[in-house]
């Protein structure tokens, strides 16, 4: 005995090959379903896909009500409960529409295993009628015309959802899109180098070779809008053996090898914060470019074209790192007022 790639146990010749054609086994054993012979578990089947549905189009509901009524505002807890809201909408309002369709399928429709002989590639009249008709049947099985509320709450559902989308999306059609805002930080000459988060002064002595720190600008939380100046404004310092530097974006703009980079990628803006010590390089984790940090952060591998901006860097008269002036061009990806 052998077993063929259906699963089927075949019976091979005496001299171990296998007949050209087998015999059909045919259909497994169909077993009736509750809903098939129980006229309230097909009711009550029913009713767990109206409610289903309804989950998806409270869900698209409750998405565009999170929007209008719980903004991101400047802070992170306000951000974040924002997002939550309108994140668990957008899941209701789908995870309804495709849970109710499974069990749709799996309890109400036509369970039968059914064949068709394979025919050539191109369909002949009399089968495309038949196709046509096929269909019906199938949407006969579904009994959709005879169950207007679960008709009623699949339309609903499926009409409601795009909007759980569209409207976050019109919304944001008036915000606020002056990208050259990119070209200007909180970095001015003499800004103290701060450890994000905390916000505390960095000193050259503190910076080891080999170590890296996440900066941000000293008194970042004074600003008008922190999380905005933060996002444009982090950087990433490296100190390495002087003697390793082969070159830098301005003459005099690292400190005992200590350089300081940009952390938002040229290529579409994510943070670049993953250092390999030995060869100096910056890598992006989204779309792995890299750059060279020894050789003014240029770009080794990957889909980014432009080096990421230094911050030109020294230390004030109490040894702490400080600013020389801001980046020397805008940081993040290219925009349509910079085509390179």
């Amino acid at each position: 005995m052998s077993n063929d790639n259906t699963g089927t146990d075949v019976t091979t010749r005496a001299d171990g090959t296998l007949p050209e054609r087998f015999e059909d086994p045919g259909h497994p054993e169909h077993h009736e379903r509750r809903g098939d012979t129980d006229p309230k578990a097909n009711k009550r089947a029913e009713r767990q896909v109206v409610v289903l549905f309804t989950v998806s189009i409270l869900g698209t509901i409750g998405a565009i009500v999170a929007y209008a009524l719980v903004p991101p505002g400047e802070t992170v807890g306000s951000m974040r409960l924002s997002n939550l809201l309108l994140g668990l909408g957008l899941f209701l309002g789908l995870a309804g529409i495709g849970v109710a369709a499974v069990h749709w399928a799996k309890a109400l429709m036509n369970d039968r295993e059914q064949s068709e002989e394979r025919h050539s590639v191109r369909t002949s009249e009399p089968n495309r009628a038949a196709a046509v008709e096929a269909l019906k049947a199938g949407a006969k099985d579904s009994a959709i015309g005879r169950r207007g509320v679960l008709k009623g709450a699949m339309v609903t559902s499926l009409a409601l959802f795009p909007l759980a989308i569209a409207v976050p999306l019109v919304g944001n059609l008036g915000g606020d899109w002056n990208v050259a805002r990119s070209k200007h930080t909180m970095w001015r000459r003499g800004t103290r180098l701060t450890i994000d988060p905390s916000g505390r002064p960095i000193k050259a002595a503190d910076v080891t070779i080999g170590s890296v720190f996440h900066v941000i600008p000293d008194k970042l939380d004074e600003a008008e809008h922190p999380l905005n100046e933060k996002a444009k404004a982090v950087v990433l310092l490296i100190r390495m053996d002087p003697r390793d530097i082969k070159s830098e974006q301005g003459e005099g703009w690292s400190y005992d090898g200590i350089v300081a980079f940009s952390k938002i990628c040229t290529h579409v803006g994510c943070p670049v914060a993953l250092y390999e010590q030995q060869t100096h390089h910056i890598l992006c984790p989204c779309h792995q470019s890299t750059f060279d940090a020894a050789d003014g952060a240029k770009v080794v591998f990957g889909p980014a074209h432009r080096p990421l901006p230094q911050l030109p860097i020294t230390v004030d008269d109490e040894g702490y790192l400080v600013a020389q002036d801001g980046f020397s061009e805008p940081i993040g990806p290219s925009f349509w007022e910079r085509l390179t």
